[in-house]
């Protein structure tokens, strides 16, 4: 039995946490914004230029308005620079937005259903689900569901993960940041090597190989005609989680203060496990298991915007799509002409971060054990 809950005392918890955040102000939002609006501009500028051919911005510009029939001057540009630029180059660059956005929104909103600093797809075991569920669709050669049959596969296996992880991490009411980030890493471990088993097992040597290279994450050999997919995921995923915003807020309290404040926590959690499962299944299926884009960015886009969800979520949107086509950049560029998965590159940016969040969050249950 729960000892009562003043509800008083918590509708002034999360009013205080709203007014806190209010300090930041709109105009402040706005800018945040707007800057962070530039830099993907800037950045899918360079993600089209940049590349084993260099195109000058000012050329991917024109290829890009004559494409969209806005510029009707005579091409100064070859044939085969275009062909990069439109066919190679683009649906890559959006590919990489549309997983960063993605996976930063999707990272924001375990951390705040969790109540958890670490809470991350790839530390959670949802991405290795995730990408089960697509390699077995892969190597048996499921076709169920038609051209959709490995989302549904790899939404299948994320939703499964997190469901077990949670279940195993939860002891008593509670979970602590160490028992949640070590049921993600034992269950991530048992999947990961079921698919390797599938993997060494399977008659389809190629795919096999395939299918490794996948597993680290990349995202080459996108087209135009798969990427409506991961964009329609993103939109449905933001949409709801921006409509969703207010009561993400109140989990910020604690579950006994959101029941108060009028939440079914359990009903309102389980809808948004089935929501972000489906996301990042779709996501994975793109483009395989990238790590740590939804861990870091939620942390460092609250430093501008504040806590409030109706921020956090939009800001961290444009800085995983900004952060994802930049890993990208350097993923083709570092150790040209041979290409990094660029799974492993914010795997080197996201475990120092990881780390450091770690002993910040020990810093602090020290001090408060001390005082």
């Amino acid at each position: 039995m729960t000892a009562p809950v003043d509800e008083t005392g918590t509708e002034q918890a999360v009013r205080g946490r709203q007014q806190s955040d209010r300090r930041t102000g709109p105009a402040n939002l706005a800018v945040t914004l707007v800057v962070l609006t530039v830099l993907l501009v800037v950045s899918a500028t360079m993600g089209l230029a940049i590349g084993s051919v260099q195109v000058p911005p000012g050329q991917v510009w024109g290829i890009l308005t004559h494409a969209l029939g806005a510029d009707w001057s005579t091409p100064d540009w070859s044939g085969a620079r275009e062909t990069i630029v439109l066919d190679i180059r683009a649906p890559r660059v959006l590919l990489g937005a549309v997983a960063g956005a993605g996976l930063a929104v999707v990272g924001t909103a375990l951390q705040a259903l969790i109540r958890n600093p670490l809470a991350e797809p790839y530390l959670l075991g949802v991405s290795s689900g995730a990408s089960l569920g697509a390699v077995v669709v892969i190597v048996l050669g499921v076709t169920w569901f038609g051209p959709v049959s490995l989302s549904v596969a790899a939404f299948a296996g994320a939703l499964g993960a997190l469901l077990l992880v949670y279940a195993t991490a939860r002891t008593g009411g509670r979970i602590t940041s160490t028992r949640l980030v070590l049921s993600g890493v034992a269950i991530a471990a048992v999947l990961t090597a079921v698919l390797h088993l599938l993997l060494l097992t399977t008659d389809r040597g190629n795919e096999a190989r395939a299918v490794l290279a996948w597993t680290l994450g990349g995202l080459g050999g996108v087209s135009w005609s798969t990427l409506w997919l991961p964009s329609a995921a993103l939109l449905l995923g933001i949409g709801i989680l921006m409509a969703q915003a207010r009561n993400l807020n109140l989990l910020l309290a604690g579950e006994e203060a959101a029941t108060t404040m009028g939440l079914d926590v359990a009903r309102f959690r389980a809808r948004m496990f089935v929501l972000l499962s489906l996301v990042t299944g779709i996501l994975v299926a793109a483009c395989g298991p990238i790590g740590f884009v939804g861990l870091m960015l939620p942390h460092i886009v609250r430093l501008a915007v504040g806590g409030d969800h109706r921020r956090v979520l939009p800001t961290a949107a444009l800085g995983g799509a900004v952060f994802l086509i930049w890993a990208d950049i350097a993923a083709r560029v570092v150790a040209a002409p041979t290409e990094i998965p660029v799974g492993v590159l914010t795997a080197l940016c996201g475990g120092p971060f990881f780390l450091w969040l770690m002993r910040r969050d020990a810093r602090r249950a020290t001090d408060r054990g001390g005082s």
